[in-house]
């Protein structure tokens, strides 16, 4: 079995923009621009545990800024879960991170970011 830890140097330049545009757009009261850049950034984080519970640290905090009982109640066992499925490689690819989607359920990537892990050399499989 195959343990993450870190986020790799080669991808984290493209997660760390991710969440300066969410930061970017939030400033500007782009809310669902922001968290369009939220779900992008967890997309590319989650198979590493810090990165992982980084995002959906902030994906909490923007339930509590738009006031959304559902996202905050959603967050809280992705918060305490999200990290150790990471750590142990069981994360369903391409998942969001929203409480708006099933948290186990993979998604499709999106082909840019498909392009991202393409450049930084990590397979998503």
């Amino acid at each position: 079995m195959k343990f993450y830890t870190n986020i790799p140097k080669n991808l984290l330049p493209y997660y760390n923009l991710e969440l300066e545009k969410y930061r970017q757009q939030l400033a500007l009261g782009n809310l669902q621009a922001a968290w369009n850049q939220l779900e992008r950034a967890h997309i590319l984080g989650q198979k590493y545990p810090f990165a992982h519970t980084f995002v959906h640290w902030h994906m909490l905090l923007f339930g509590f800024k738009i006031k959304s009982r559902k996202e905050i109640i959603g967050q809280i066992p992705r918060l305490i879960f999200g990290g150790i499925k990471s750590f142990v490689g069981k994360i369903p690819v391409g998942n969001p991170g929203g409480a708006n989607v099933p948290p186990l359920k993979p998604f499709p990537i999106a082909d840019d970011l498909k392009d991202v892990f393409a450049k930084a050399n990590i397979t998503t499989t």
